[in-house]
């Protein structure tokens, strides 16, 4: 480094871990820009190294102020201008415009550039072990280039809260989408097992919840993050959810229906319009419906292709989607489709509406096809489920709200202890979470007594025990005081909460928080009682969260119907069901770093 004859720009560190820390010193101390640090050894690998830690902590101290990206990543490609620090092949080619990725894994990077998909990619940058330089710095000097459309993270862990926070807004205000594919299982959420709370979010709800609440878009696999990243650049995020689907064969048009359920998207009946239109095109044998069969009476007619699909776009939709598998290349002609294409920009550029071609088969559509489609503005898909998801995807970007309020940070609480029911209750209660009448009882007799004031029936449940119906702790629904005496005899504890029952509720919901110490307070709300464990019923969010997001949380829980009123019978109060969940989330919020979980189970 000293014999250069002077500052580099930018460096690239390939040399082993030790002697990366004495380059980085001697960069700095000439004034470089910055490195990439290829070397592993780092923090990754303390579980096998305990220098690791130390290491790191070392090269941070001789990078100072200099920026460095990694240790243990392969650095960056920028297609957009044809600048690389890498060390190894890639697949890309030089774009005018396109979508930045970032990764922590340096093999998936290598991968996402021997796609085959017509995906334009202006960046694709590694993260590492995020030493001094994390995703969302990264994420924030991509998206300040304006030939950059969207923005794809493979995560594995958030860097910063408040600066991820920070890269959402900044995406927000750019007007350009993130989606996220999240891998990883943190384990320090999933340590407390006291409430279902603890089991039910994990450290996964804490993810998801941070996501949706930054309006990123969530995927569950790579092909899922680059159909997403691909619709998104061509097309942009879309305006709702709702689509048309095209196929000329009712197998395909069958297969598209059924794949969509599950997700977040409608297929609108056709308007009287619509019918019109298609009647015209397609004449008296074609059954019209969305998905629709249009069959195969006007194959390699482009014009009436053209009519066809222009019919099926409503201007209430935010897509229209063509499923065509295009031939081999290698042993057969795949001029006859060009008809095909030919229809669906037609339809494209006379309804104004953005248009798709997805295949059934993630193989049946070669990469000159993609890249002819995209540059006629025409989105190509790969494969119906990624298809799907890209659209729920990109709809999820198009229609969400970004809520502006910081997430409580996470502070790891010391010394923890469990809150007796009773205890628990009273610091609630303060707070304004209503309890049924109770009162603590030392011995049996003292509880069939205390049952006695406070008026049958009543509950009796044992003290100190955390899932008490399976300790044989909680009895119901006991009507006399020689029962409840009995009860508390047999039960496994020496202290009693009897409690007013309270009957003739419409539902019974869980209200929980969890810390999780990778995104903070998780809030989680499910159906309750014995349900929690019949249904897979529940939605998280984070703290702090406003009445609205709790509103709409609840509608969307499975035991919803219930709540608004199930055939007839009487509704809950929704607006209590709020009222209560924000008097929790303030007596988290009041005592943030003091609380690792609490649950309500049920609210009646």
């Amino acid at each position: 480094v000293s014999d250069l004859p002077e500052a580099p720009d930018a460096c690239f560190i390939g040399v082993n871990r030790v002697t990366t820390i004495d380059v980085v010193r001697d960069l700095r101390d000439i004034g470089a820009g910055g490195a990439v640090c290829f070397a592993s050894g780092f923090l990754e690998a303390v579980g096998e190294d305990v220098n690791g830690a130390n290491l790191q902590a070392q090269l941070l101290d001789a990078a100072g102020d200099m920026t460095i990206i990694g240790p243990n990543c392969y650095g960056f490609v920028n297609y957009l201008d044809g600048a690389l620090l890498w060390p190894d092949q890639h697949g890309g080619i030089r774009v005018d415009s396109g979508v930045a990725i970032i990764t922590q894994s340096s093999n998936i990077a290598i991968n996402i550039t021997m796609q085959r998909r017509g995906l334009s990619i202006a960046y694709v940058v590694t993260a590492g072990n995020q030493a001094q330089t994390g995703l969302s710095d990264i994420g924030i000097a991509l998206l300040a280039d304006p030939r950059v459309t969207a923005l794809g993270l493979h995560v594995e862990g958030i860097d910063d809260l408040r600066q991820f926070e920070q890269l959402a807004k900044t995406a927000r205000d750019l007007g350009k989408p993130i989606v996220v594919l999240k891998v990883g299982k943190s384990i320090h959420a999933q340590a407390a097992t006291v409430s279902h709370t603890a089991s039910i979010a994990g450290s996964e709800a804490g993810a998801t919840a941070l996501f949706r609440r930054l309006g990123m878009a969530q995927v569950a696999s790579l092909p899922e993050l680059l159909e997403s990243l691909k619709l998104l650049h061509v097309a942009g995020p879309l305006n709702s959810n709702k689509i048309a689907s095209m196929s000329c064969s009712g197998g395909e048009a069958s297969l598209m229906a059924d794949s969509a359920v599950g997700r977040n998207i409608c297929f609108p009946d056709l308007t009287q319009n619509q019918r019109n239109n298609l009647g015209c095109a397609l004449g008296p044998m074609v059954k019209l419906a969305n998905p629709l069969d249009y069959h195969t009476y006007i194959w390699g007619n482009p014009s009436a292709l053209g009519q066809t699909f222009t019919a099926m776009m409503g201007a209430n939709l935010a897509l229209g989607v063509l499923i065509c598998d295009f031939p081999r290349a290698d042993r057969c002609d795949l001029s006859e489709w060009d008809g095909v294409i030919d229809g669906v920009e037609i339809a494209a550029k006379t309804s104004g509406l953005p248009m798709a071609i997805t295949t059934s088969l993630p193989e049946n559509m070669p990469e000159e096809v993609a890249t002819n489609l995209v540059a006629r503005g025409i989105v190509p898909l790969y494969g119906l489920d990624e298809a799907l998801a890209a659209i729920e995807a990109a709809a999820f970007c198009g229609c969400t709200a970004f809520t502006h309020l910081p997430v409580t940070l996470p502070v790891l609480t010391k010394h923890a202890k469990i809150l007796t029911e009773a205890e628990a209750k009273s610091a609630l209660h303060k707070f304004g979470v209503v309890s049924p009448k109770s009162f603590v009882a030392l011995t049996a007799d003292e509880a069939g007594q205390v049952a006695t004031d406070i008026g049958f029936p009543v509950v009796l449940k044992g003290q100190g025990i955390a899932h008490k119906s399976e300790a044989g702790a909680v009895v119901i629904n006991l009507a006399n005081q020689a029962d409840v005496i009995h009860a508390a005899n047999i039960m496994p504890t020496d202290s009693f909460l009897v409690e007013e029952m309270i009957t003739n509720a419409v539902a019974e919901v869980l209200v929980g928080v969890v810390l999780d110490p990778a995104h903070g307070y998780v809030l989680t709300l499910a159906a309750g009682g014995v349900l929690t464990e019949l249904l897979t019923d529940s939605v998280s969010l984070l703290v702090p969260s406003t009445k609205e997001d709790v509103t709409r949380a609840i509608g969307t829980l499975k035991i919803a119907k219930l709540l608004n009123g199930f055939r007839g019978q009487a509704a809950a109060d929704i607006k209590t069901i709020v009222d209560a969940v924000m008097a929790v989330q303030s007596f988290v919020i009041e005592h943030a770093g003091r609380i690792e979980e609490i649950e309500i189970n049920p609210l009646l």
